[in-house]
């Protein structure tokens, strides 16, 4: 995930083992979904931006074969070295730690962004830029999530961590476009204005079992990692207590992961 706020960024280098070990709950699934829609035979040239630990670009690889290749870049170092460590047995895949609105190598013949694009600090200009690397004919596959989707886990974090510090929650995120194109209909007329054709949008149901063990590594594991990054070990663990403890309380067994997949042709 790439060119996303400071703030976001440290969360996800510190994240990035506990991120390894979400991802076969939540990452990996998407990945794979994010994959399937590119439509990626053997032997083509592939960017995956924001790619983190790689839930996306280690399957697109084994797509490629040994023929193809994939760059996935990334702002995070560790998630880049994490990626490394997990891709070691396959050459055709490239790791780079290097700024996806940035990144000048073009003619590629799909480009994968999984949950990556609304960290860009103008969504539409680093979505635009990332199509302009792929072919004409080729395909732009980008997956955000649907409204409503990892709302809770986020809530009842931030609330568990005022409570142990004895501080204000952390603020609620200011609304943006994200939030007016979070549905598959409004995704979809989004996409198209960005000059994709045959634009197709999957609603990718997920509900994850909000087991402890689960519903804490979604909060060390990913972006919200950043409510208790900076806190001491036994804070951090009164932090734990109180939030599954709150789970329970409001009766919180699953929570809703659900994804928008939405891909399109370059022209």
């Amino acid at each position: 995930m790439s060119s996303r706020k400071v703030g976001t960024q440290r969360a996800f280098d510190a994240a990035a083992a506990d991120f390894t070990a979400l991802g076969r709950h939540l990452w990996e699934p998407i990945g794979a979904a994010t994959v399937a829609a590119a439509g990626i035979g053997a032997g083509s040239r592939v960017l995956d931006a924001c790619c983190g630990t790689g839930a996306s670009a280690i399957p697109a690889a084994h797509a490629v074969g040994a023929d193809g290749l994939v760059d996935a870049i990334d702002l995070s170092g560790p998630m880049i070295g994490e990626l490394r460590r997990l891709s070691a047995d396959l050459p055709q895949l490239r790791a780079h730690e290097a700024d996806a609105t940035a990144w000048g190598t073009d003619g590629y013949d799909a480009v994968l962004s999984a949950l990556g694009i609304f960290f860009f600090p103008d969504m539409t200009d680093g979505t635009e830029r990332l199509i302009s690397r792929v072919r004409p004919g080729g395909r732009a596959v980008f997956t955000i999530w649907r409204g409503g989707a990892m709302v809770t886990a986020g809530r009842h974090a931030g609330r568990a961590m005022a409570a142990v510090t004895d501080s204000e929650p952390p603020p609620e995120r200011q609304p943006g476009l994200i939030d007016r194109i979070n549905q598959a209909g409004t995704y979809a007329e989004w996409l198209s204005g960005r000059g994709l054709s045959d634009v197709d949008v999957v609603v990718n149901e997920l509900r994850l079992p909000m087991t402890p063990e689960v519903a804490w590594l979604i909060v060390i594991g990913s972006g919200f990692r950043g409510i208790v990054d900076g806190l001491e070990p036994d804070v951090v663990e009164r932090v734990r207590e109180r939030y599954l403890e709150s789970l329970r309380e409001e009766g919180v067994t699953e929570l809703d992961a659900t994804t928008l997949v939405g891909s399109g042709t370059v022209r």
